[in-house]
C-alpha cells in the first residue's frame, strides 16, 4: 500500500511538474520558480558584497583617504538623510503617453536614489534608524506600483530605475527588521512590472529595427535583468543578461557598443558620434553590468581580450581633450562621419569603478581611466549633478564604495 501510495504521489508530482513547463511567461513573473543553482548567488551581491560593504565601514571608521571623502559627500546629499519623504505613485510615467498623462518619474529617481544612499549610509554607520528609512522607501513604492507608461522613453524608466531599486533592496536583503513578507513583496514588484518590460525591450525593442535605439537603451534593461536576476535568485534571469551581453542583436551586446577595436588598444563606441553625454552614460551603465556579474564570479570586465576596457580608454581619452580615431558610424537612421564634440568633458561619476577594477585589482595599463578618475574624485550621486534625470541615470558614489587601496 505505501509503495502504491508512492508511486501515485509520483504521478501527481510529474503532473504538476508538466503543467508548470507549459505556463511559460507566467513563471517568469512568479517568486516560485527560482532555478537549482539559485542557493549559488551570493548575497549581498549586485554592486557590494559584504567584504566591499566592511571595507567601506572600515576604512570611514580609520578616517582613511579618499572614502573619508566620499562618505562626506554621502552625508551630507539630502537623499542620505531620516528627513527624506518618498512619493510613491501607481503608475510611473516618462514622456508623454499620448493620453494626457503628465510625466512623474522624477519622482521614481528621487527615491531610488535616497534607498541606495540611506542603505549605505546604514551599513557603513550601524545605525538602524537609516535602514528602516530606507526599507519604509521600498515598501511605499512596492504596494501601489502596477505599471511605468509613457514614450518609448518608459522603457529607459525601467531600465535605469529597475536596476537602482534592487541594487538598494540587495544591500538592505539581511536586515532583519524588514518583514518577510514586505521583502517578498517587493521582489514581487520587481518581477511583475520591471523585468516583463527589461525582458520585451530587448526582445522587441519597441517594435523597430534593431539597430534603432542607441547602446544605453539596451543597457539599462539589461543592467536592470541582472539586478533583478540576483535579487530574486533568479538563474534564468540572470543568465538571460549575460547572454544578451554576449550575443544579443542590439546595439547594447559588447560587439555592437564596442564595435571598431583599433590597434593602439581603444574601441571606438557606438554613441560616439551621437553625443558624449550619452556616449559617458554607457560607461555608468556597462560598469554597473560588468560588476554585478563580477560579484557572482562571472568576469565580463576581461571578455574578449578586455574589449570593455578598449571602449572606456576611448571614451576617456577624448573627453580629457585628447585625439581619438573615429570611423565613420551608419545605421538604419543616422550617418555619422565625424565624432561628436556635444557634452565633451561631462564628468559623470563612473570612473572610480573602472579604475579601481582594472588598474587597482588586475593592474592593468588603464591612463585615460586612471587620469578620468583622478578628475572626477571623490564622486557623489543622486542629486549632486543637477536636478534632472541625468544626474540620477547612475548611483554613484564611487570613491567611497569601489576605492580598494
Amino acid at each position: 500500500m505505501r509503495s502504491l501510495i508512492h508511486t501515485e504521489l509520483e504521478k501527481l508530482t510529474f503532473t504538476f511538474k508538466s503543467i508548470n513547463s507549459l505556463i511559460g511567461v507566467a513563471i517568469v513573473i512568479t517568486l516560485g520558480a527560482a532555478s537549482a543553482r539559485a542557493d549559488s548567488f551570493t548575497h549581498p551581491g549586485a554592486l557590494h558584497t559584504q567584504a566591499d560593504l566592511e571595507r567601506m565601514k572600515t576604512k570611514v571608521a580609520q578616517s582613511a583617504q579618499p572614502w573619508l571623502d566620499g562618505w562626506n559627500i554621502l552625508i551630507k546629499n539630502p537623499h542620505a538623510s531620516l528627513s527624506w519623504t518618498p512619493r510613491p505613485v501607481d503608475v510611473v510615467y516618462r514622456g508623454k503617453d499620448g493620453a494626457g498623462h503628465p510625466e512623474n518619474y522624477s519622482v521614481l529617481f528621487n527615491d531610488a536614489a535616497a534607498a541606495y544612499a540611506l542603505a549605505l549610509r546604514w551599513k557603513i554607520s550601524g545605525d538602524d534608524a537609516y535602514a528602516d528609512k530606507a526599507v519604509s522607501i521600498l515598501d511605499v513604492w512596492s504596494a501601489p506600483l502596477t505599471g511605468i507608461s509613457g514614450s518609448s522613453d518608459k522603457f529607459l524608466a525601467s531600465g535605469i530605475y529597475g536596476y537602482q531599486l534592487a541594487n538598494a533592496a540587495e544591500i538592505l536583503r539581511a536586515y532583519k527588521k524588514w518583514p518577510e513578507n514586505n521583502f517578498n513583496r517587493f521582489k514581487m514588484m520587481m518581477l511583475n512590472v520591471f523585468y516583463p518590460m527589461n525582458h520585451d525591450f530587448l526582445t522587441r525593442h519597441n517594435g523597430a529595427k534593431i539597430d534603432h535605439y542607441w547602446a544605453n537603451w539596451d543597457l539599462a534593461n539589461m543592467d536592470s535583468m541582472i539586478a533583478i536576476g540576483i535579487l530574486t535568485d533568479r538563474r534564468d534571469i540572470y543568465n538571460e543578461a549575460l547572454e544578451y551581453f554576449k550575443h544579443g542583436e542590439g546595439n547594447g551586446a559588447i560587439n555592437h557598443l564596442v564595435w571598431k577595436i583599433y590597434p593602439e588598444g581603444l574601441g571606438q563606441t557606438q554613441e560616439s558620434g551621437r553625443d558624449q553625454g550619452h556616449n559617458t552614460l554607457n560607461v555608468s551603465l556597462l560598469g554597473a553590468f560588468c560588476q554585478m556579474a563580477w560579484n557572482q564570479r562571472d568576469d565580463l570586465f576581461g571578455y574578449e581580450d578586455n574589449r570593455v576596457l578598449k571602449g572606456i580608454e576611448y571614451i576617456a581619452k577624448y573627453n580629457l581633450g585628447e585625439d581619438v580615431p573615429y570611423t565613420p558610424y551608419r545605421n538604419s537612421d543616422v550617418t555619422q562621419d565625424v565624432i561628436a564634440s556635444a557634452g565633451r568633458g561631462d564628468s559623470r561619476p563612473v570612473w572610480e569603478l573602472f579604475y579601481n577594477h582594472y588598474v587597482v585589482l588586475k593592474g592593468q595599463d588603464a591612463p585615460y581611466t586612471k587620469a578620468f578618475a583622478e578628475k572626477v574624485r571623490p564622486e557623489g550621486g543622486g542629486g549632486n549633478y543637477g536636478p534632472n534625470s541625468g544626474g540620477f541615470d547612475q548611483l554613484g558614489y564611487g570613491t567611497l564604495t569601489y576605492t580598494l587601496r
